[in-house]
This record gives structure tokens, C-alpha cells and sequence, in this order.
């Protein structure tokens, strides 16, 4: 099964759940102290459980959390649209078919509880990108770091003597394609000439495959077997764009730039603190009063 989780929830690091169970009342509309419970000659009150609840190690995360997704969706609730959630939902389960009921249950997740998850995600992203303005200088850094996204051929084998035969056959004029076809384990792109899409940031490939690939020149492949984590590899270069300006691909740098800093725990404690702050939260129950800690007591990064 995929890690897609990570992939998504990148607040997943900070934002433990959003369990509701500490908000619960402890009398009805009329006054009254609901029985939630019974057992022989005796009923379990609602105020009984919540005192209960309270005693939990887990009772102030999820309050802390329910509390943050208020705050946030009161300030950004607005551009979070639920067509973008359905979306990123829709995408899990294409994404897990048959084995999204067990996704779910893995992560303690039902399928209600899964789309807040990931509107507060959504929220978060919204929140960071109001509270926290990317600067000229970091977009600068962002930018001399910057390598353009290639296009090129591999051929995947698992030994040395392979990948060497591979580069023997295109010394000898042979085609790639055909070769890729032929050689490359990788299921993915081995019918489809060996084609892959390489940006510098790409964490599923090897630094030393992408090393390589950027070294080469437009048609050019690599003469020596590359060696990576999964084996060796022969590496054509089809296509570089060349790096271009800036303004060219300002969009680009700040969506990586924001991506790091989602991730960030620092920045995103500072992000829900003024979120929280903002909406005046306040916890009122003596017992729970240092739920929000962990967010209230941050301070202002300087990334």
C-alpha cells in the first residue's frame, strides 16, 4: 500500500486528529444530565463520561485540534471550497481502490473524520499563505537553487554487466525505445520508450540518477552505468528547457517554497497561533486549560 497519507496531510506532524469527544455537554436543553449508559442498577451520566474523557492523555490534542479547525475555517473557511476537498478525497480512493476501508482504518480515520482531515489541511495551506508572505530574498534563494524540469530516457536493470550492455548497444546505433523495452525493470516507463519526467526535488529518484541527468547534454546518454539504491541505470536526456528568469517561474518556486514550510513544524505552530489568537479562543474548563499550549506559546519565526 502507498504512503499516500504523508503525501497529503502534511500537517499530519502537528495536527493529531480531530476527535470531538471532549466538547461533549453535560446537561441537555432542558437542564438535565443525560444517561449515555447503563448497566445493572446503575446509569452512566453524560457529565460522569466527560469528567472521564478529561482524564485522557489524547483529550486535550483533540480539543487543541478542534479548536484550531474552528479558528481557521472562521477565517478561511471561505476559500476553502468543498468541491477541493471532494477532490483530494475522490483521490485517495482511486488511489487505494478496494483497500480504502482498510486506508481509513490504518489511520484511525472514518470517512467523515477523513474529509475534515484533509480541509484542515486545506485550511492550513490558506492560513500559512495570508499569515506568512514569502519574502524577495527568499524567493531569491529559492530561485539560485532552482533546476529546471527534464525530460528524459531511462533503463532500469538490477547488474552492472546489463546496463553495460545497454550503453554497448547504443554506442553500436541501436535504439533506446527498443533497448527500454527490452532491458528497463521499470514497469512504469519501459513500454513507453523509457520516458520520465526528472525535477530536482523529485524524492522517489536517487540524487546520483538525477545528478546525472542533469550533467547530460539534449541527447546525450549516460557512458558508464549509473549506480543507484534499485541498481543501474542508462540515462538519455531528451528534453531541458533551460532554466530560464525568475518571473518565468515565480509561480513554481513559491508553491516549493510553501510545500517546505507546510511541513515545517516551527512555521506552522506560529501560523495556528495567530489563527487562534485571532478568533480570541479561549479555553474555559480549568482542567483543559493548557490545551493549547502547544500553539499559544509560539513564537514568531524567522524563516
Amino acid at each position: 500500500m502507498k504512503n499516500g497519507i504523508t503525501k497529503t496531510l502534511l500537517l499530519a506532524g502537528l495536527v493529531l486528529g480531530l476527535t470531538t469527544a471532549a466538547g461533549c455537554s453535560q446537561q441537555d436543553s432542558k437542564g438535565q444530565d443525560p444517561v449515555i449508559a447503563t448497566y445493572k442498577g446503575h446509569k452512566v451520566k453524560e457529565s460522569e463520561f466527560y469528567a472521564e474523557l478529561k482524564t485522557m492523555p489524547n483529550t486535550k490534542t483533540a480539543l487543541a485540534n478542534l479548536l484550531l479547525y474552528k479558528a481557521l475555517d472562521q477565517s478561511y473557511g471561505k476559500q476553502v471550497k468543498t468541491a477541493a476537498v471532494t477532490s483530494e478525497y475522490n483521490s485517495y480512493k482511486a488511489q487505494y481502490g478496494s483497500q480504502f476501508a482498510s486506508f481509513l482504518s490504518q489511520n484511525n480515520m472514518t470517512p467523515k473524520l477523513f474529509r475534515r482531515t484533509l480541509r484542515l489541511n486545506l485550511l492550513g495551506e490558506a492560513a500559512l499563505k495570508a499569515e506568512r508572505p514569502i519574502t524577495k530574498a527568499e524567493l531569491k534563494k529559492q530561485w539560485a537553487s532552482y533546476k529546471p524540469t527534464l525530460t528524459v530516457q531511462r533503463i532500469q536493470t538490477t547488474d552492472k554487466a546489463t546496463a553495460q550492455t545497454v550503453i554497448d548497444a547504443l554506442a553500436a546505433g541501436k535504439d533506446f525505445a527498443q533497448l527500454a523495452s527490452k532491458y528497463s525493470v521499470d514497469t512504469a516507463t519501459k513500454d513507453k520508450g523509457g520516458k520520465l519526467t526528472v525535477t530536482s526535488t523529485d524524492k522517489t529518484l536517487d540524487s546520483t540518477f538525477k545528478d546525472a541527468a542533469y550533467a547530460l547534454k539534449v541527447n546525450a546518454y549516460t557512458k558508464t552505468p549509473v549506480k543507484t539504491t534499485a541498481g543501474y541505470e542508462v540515462i538519455k536526456l531528451v528534453k531541458n528547457p533551460g532554466k530560464g528568469t525568475l518571473a518565468e517561474h515565480k509561480q513554481e518556486l513559491e508553491t516549493t517554497i510553501y510545500n517546505s514550510w507546510l511541513k515545517n513544524t516551527t512555521v506552522m505552530r506560529n501560523v495556528f497561533s495567530k489563527a487562534l489568537k485571532k478568533a480570541n479562543v479561549k479555553v474555559t474548563d480549568a482542567e483543559l486549560k493548557s490545551a493549547l499550549n502547544l500553539y499559544l506559546s509560539s513564537t514568531d519565526d524567522n524563516q
